[in-house]
Parts: C-alpha cells; structure tokens; sequence
C-alpha cells in the first residue's frame, strides 16, 4: 500500500507518474495499410507506414488510452474470448496512438455531449464487451442498445466517438480476426468456422472473409 502512495500512514509517500511501453512489428501494421487512389507519392509517413527504421515516439497517456490499458490489465477472459478481447484492445491502442501522433484533434474531447456523463460511457464499453462476448452469435443493434439500456442513435453515435468505428464495422472485423485465428492457429475447415459463426452459408462467410482480408478462406489456408 505505501509502494503505491494508497495509504495515508505511511512515512515517505512520492508523486507517481504512469509510463507505458508498447509496440507495433511493421507485420502487425502491414495489415491495415490501404493505398489512396490517386496519390503518386505518399506524403503521409505515418498514416502509410513508410519509416524504413523503427522509432520511438513518446505521447501523452490520454483518457482513452488509459481505458483501453485499464481493459487489458483488469479483464476477465479466457481461452478464445482473452484472444479475441486483447487483439481488439491492440488494435485500439495503435489507432489512438496514430490518432495523437497525427495531432489532427484532441483525443480526450468528447463531441457526444452524453458521453461526459461516466455511465454514459461505462455502457458504450459494456455494449463492446457484449458484441465480443457474441462473437458467433449475431446480434442486432436493438437488442444490444437493450442490453445496455441506451437509446440506438446513442449507443451508434457514442461507440463511433469512444471506438473511432462503427458498430457493424468493429463487430465484423472482430468475427473476421477471429475466424482467422480458427483457420490459422487451430486448424478449422473452412466450413466449421463458418458454423461458429452463425453463418447461414460458407458463400456468405466467404465474401466477408475476402471483404475483410483480400483473401477467400482457402486461399488464406493455400498461402500458408
């Protein structure tokens, strides 16, 4: 208690200051990197990845990236839900950095006005943590605004400003994240992943996945 200035009787107690050390492999960006038709060169460094070393860039720990840091030390998943919540986490870690880094606006402002009130927010998170928790059972904006007990419109527009995506744009890249690390890491035909995850039909499964990925499931499974 008094190595973390928690206790008011202790003798010697000091100013603490929270440093946090992560990165991000060129492999890991790889995958987001979207060319811009039209550009002949690429002015943008860091959107487009182009460092030819690495570096090291010291940013502010800012509201939103606390409350990511906080969801990967405090979770309580396991097995293939830990898998799907921390790569979800990892990606949200990089878009904030990027974000902050590219100075284009203040992470910590809040445009929803909703969202400055703390419950607000905690169901915004809690309705994310839900859509994880779902992963191969589809659910809809309507049941998940109950779940939560927000209004639809509030429930889109806070996730769009906590989350910087879409409801159904987070939802379908985490269900394609996974089906991947079903395919990849345990093997799965491509039949029994469609089946995980409450796809009427492998063909529907399939044209995510090549929408998601660039790939069609077996030519994911081909490559490697």
């Amino acid at each position: 208690m008094c190595q973390f200035s928690a206790s008011k009787t202790c003798v010697e107690r000091a100013d603490s200051v929270d440093v946090v050390s992560f990165k991000f492999s060129p492999t890991h960006l790889s995958q987001f990197l979207k060319p811009r038709k039209g550009d002949s060169i690429l002015t943008d460094d860091i959107l487009n990845f182009t460092h030819r070393s690495s570096f090291t860039k010291i940013l502010p720990l800012c509201g939103k990236t606390r409350m990511v840091l906080e969801g990967v030390l405090n979770h309580t998943y396991t097995d293939t839900l830990e898998n799907i919540y921390i790569n979800a986490q990892t990606q949200m870690l990089l878009l904030y950095s990027l974000d902050c880094m590219l100075g284009e606006k203040e992470i910590d402002v809040v445009n929803c006005k909703f969202l400055a009130n703390e419950l607000d927010r905690e169901k915004i998170v809690k309705a994310r943590e839900i859509l994880i928790e779902h992963i191969g059972d589809p659910i809809t904006i309507k049941e998940l605004s109950r779940k939560v007990a927000i209004n639809e419109c509030y429930l889109k527009k806070g996730f769009k400003e906590l989350f910087g995506t879409t409801v159904f744009d987070f939802y379908q890249s985490q269900r394609m994240e996974h089906a991947k690390y079903l395919l990849y890491e345990k093997g799965l035909s491509v039949t029994e992943v469609s089946m995980l995850l409450g796809y009427s039909s492998i063909s529907h499964f399939s044209t995510a996945f090549k929408k998601h990925t660039g790939l069609k499931p077996c030519e994911l499974l081909l490559r490697n």
